[in-house]
């Protein structure tokens, strides 16, 4: 089985806390970008993309955020192809670690090495698909 459901220990709430936490402030501020923005509070630009001219595979993905809290899926996936599936993952992700953090329970991913390496393929080239479509597809 690849993922187990276990019994948490103290560090482990502590952890899946801390990740629900950061989860939920990443959605506060993606939430109120807009007024943000607005009064140029925002964080600052992309290094990468400051220093080359050219988006970096994440370039977009805040603004894909705060497009989804409009309910504009259309121009979320414009900036930021895998923006929808990132916010709807951040959204189950902070429900379901907040949930286990509040029943003593945690997630523990049981993976072989190989299956790891799996992951992280699959990972990197789902990130360069979404960045070639963000290029030659999208135009941005």
């Amino acid at each position: 089985m690849p993922i187990a459901v276990q019994r948490a220990l103290p560090t482990d709430r502590l952890r899946d806390a801390g990740i629900v936490l950061v989860l939920l402030g990443w959605l506060f501020y993606t939430r109120v970008y807009w007024i943000l923005q607005a009064a140029h509070l925002g964080m600052p630009p992309c290094p990468f993309y400051y220093m080359t001219g050219h988006p970096c595979p994440f370039c977009g993905g805040t603004r894909s955020f705060a497009y989804m809290w409009r309910g504009d899926i259309a121009d979320a996936v414009r900036l930021f192809p895998l923006g929808p599936l990132f916010f709807a993952g951040t959204v189950l992700g902070a429900g379901g670690l907040a949930a286990g953090a509040v029943a003593g329970r945690t997630w523990v991913p049981r993976l072989s090495g190989t299956q790891w390496k799996l992951v992280g393929i699959a990972a990197g080239s789902a990130l360069l698909l979404n960045w070639a479509l963000k290029w030659f597809v999208l135009g941005n």
